[in-house]
Order: C-alpha cells, then sequence, then structure tokens
C-alpha cells in the first residue's frame, strides 16, 4: 500500500500530460541532454507548454553534441542550452566572462545556424571551487582571493581534489592560479574521477574540491561555493534555444518559458538536483511540485 501511495502523485502527473496530448495544432518536441539538471528544465518547460495547449514531445538524455545536431537539423524543436558551451564548445569562440555579452555573442552567431536565443536564467552551470562550508568559516574564507591569500601565506597546508581534465587545462586550475596569483603545488592536488572529488572533501581528505556550481553534492555535503571574485570562470547560463522557423510559428513559447527563466537560479536548481540525485525523487514529481508551489501551475 506505501509504495502504491508513492505513485499516486506521478500518475496524476502522466494522466495530465496524456490528457492533454490529443491537442490538435500546436506541437513542438523538446530536447534535453542526460544528466539530472537537464531533464528537470525539459520537463518544466513541456509541463508549461502543455498547460498553454501544446502537444510537447520529449527527446531527453541525448549528448551534448547530438542533442545540438537534433535542434540545428530540426528534430528537435527547443532545448535549454548553456552559453558557455555553445561559445566555446559549438562556436570556437573564446570565453567572455560577462554573461550578458557571452549571450548576445552566441545569440548573433547561432541566427546564421536559424536558432534563436531568449530568455537567459540565472542558473549556472559552470565550474566552482567548493570547501566544507565549517572549514572555510574557521579560515575566513569565502572568495578564491581569500583562498589564493591563504595559501600564499600557509604554504603546503590545504590540499585539493580535481579531475585530470581540469588540473591540467588552461581554463581550469593553471588558469585560476594564474589568475589569482597562488599555486597548490604538485603534490597538494590530489586528481580522481570528477565523481569523487567532492566526496574526498566530505570525508576530509582534501580541503578544497573543483564542482559546477548547480552540483546537488554542494547541498547533500553542506559546502560553499567560493565566489569568483574575478570572474574568471566562463558564465554557463542556462537558457532557451529554439528553431527560428518554430519561434516565429508560436512566438507565445519566448513568453511561456520567460515567467520560467527569470525565477531559476543556480540555489534553486542545486536543491531540485538535490530532490532528484540525493533524495531519489522522480523528476516528473519535482518538477511539477516546483512549479505548482511558484505558482506557474494549478494543482490538479
Amino acid at each position: 500500500m506505501g509504495n502504491l501511495l508513492k505513485l499516486i502523485p506521478l500518475l496524476i502527473i502522466m494522466l495530465i500530460l496524456s490528457a492533454c496530448s490529443g491537442v490538435a495544432g500546436k506541437e513542438v518536441t523538446v530536447g534535453g541532454k542526460n544528466f539530472t539538471e537537464q531533464y528537470i528544465l525539459s520537463e518544466m518547460t513541456a509541463f508549461l507548454l502543455v498547460e498553454e495547449g501544446f502537444k510537447v514531445n520529449q527527446m531527453n538524455n541525448l549528448g551534448s553534441s547530438v542533442v545540438r545536431s537534433a535542434l540545428v537539423n530540426g528534430q528537435v524543436d527547443m532545448m535549454w542550452e548553456y552559453t558557455g558551451t555553445a561559445l566555446i564548445t559549438y562556436m570556437g569562440e573564446e570565453s567572455i566572462a560577462d554573461p550578458e555579452a557571452a549571450f548576445q555573442k552566441v545569440k548573433e552567431i547561432d541566427s546564421e545556424n536559424g536558432i534563436h536565443w531568449m530568455n537567459m536564467s540565472e542558473v549556472n552551470n559552470t565550474y566552482a571551487l567548493v570547501m566544507r562550508s565549517e572549514q572555510a568559516s574557521e579560515l575566513g574564507i569565502e572568495s578564491i582571493s581569500d583562498l589564493a591569500g591563504y595559501i600564499n601565506e600557509n604554504p603546503g597546508e590545504l590540499s585539493m581534489a580535481s579531475d585530470a581534465e581540469f588540473a591540467n587545462r588552461s581554463d581550469g586550475l593553471p588558469g585560476v592560479e594564474d589568475t589569482y596569483d597562488f599555486e597548490f603545488g604538485s603534490g597538494q592536488v590530489n586528481q580522481m574521477d570528477l565523481g569523487l572529488t567532492q566526496r574526498s572533501l566530505n570525508n576530509e581528505q582534501v580541503d578544497v574540491s573543483v564542482a559546477f556550481e548547480t552540483d546537488a553534492t554542494i547541498r547533500s555535503y553542506d559546502l560553499i561555493v567560493l565566489e569568483d571574485d574575478e570572474q574568471f570562470f566562463p558564465p554557463y547560463r542556462a537558457a532557451v534555444t529554439i528553431n527560428e522557423d518554430v519561434h516565429e510559428e508560436y512566438p507565445e513559447i519566448e513568453e511561456i518559458t520567460s515567467r520560467l527563466a527569470e525565477n531559476l537560479n543556480s540555489d534553486i536548481m542545486r536543491e531540485l538536483n538535490y530532490l532528484v540525485d540525493v533524495e531519489g525523487q522522480s523528476v516528473s514529481v519535482v518538477a511539477y511540485d516546483w512549479l505548482v508551489e511558484n505558482g506557474f501551475l494549478e494543482e490538479e
């Protein structure tokens, strides 16, 4: 009986979607990448579009380059994309520190590909350096500048966990050290799989770890994201990308998704990722509950 009760919210959500899936006329395909944050963004978007009378098909769980190609080729009509991913990976441009300037640049370049960018959110899935909240407070470290100052005054005291890529790329740790004028030292950087870095930090095997700003483990392990006060890490802001023909046909999609973009940020996204990744809740339930709690949908 207990398991049945847990399934009831999900069954209600499925009924809501299926009841609206037969709406004639307006139809779009929403794409998504293969990680939790993207599943949630795609599901939220689908709920809002269905509420406005669209039939929504979803193509989720795709690799970044695969779903990007699908968008360009018209197999996917729209998706949430990250400004840094588009600018650096797809377009081969240099990173731009200012989020709005980066957004305008990808919008300009992608117009040549028939892709329209809109509704950039405060969700920033960029690299970050994190510490245990208690230790950071004890040492008076709130920003990467604070970390640099502490390491320069106490060489060899703090260690870091990093994956091999971040530890060796110019836009990773070496660039951070150059920008903030400090150095961990080769013996102080412990390289491991990215999935283990924050666990190692939580287990007090290291003092600093690389992370992504919206990682659920930041919430789970009570970590603090050090402020990137020199704006070294390029912005990876989540924004809506849509095929220009689809945008022209359904201009109302911009207004529908703008309400979502205006109300999301990295802290909220981290919490939603936590509910799925750590607490094991369904993506659909997490997305639906948040939309109801924040006035986007009326609870059925």
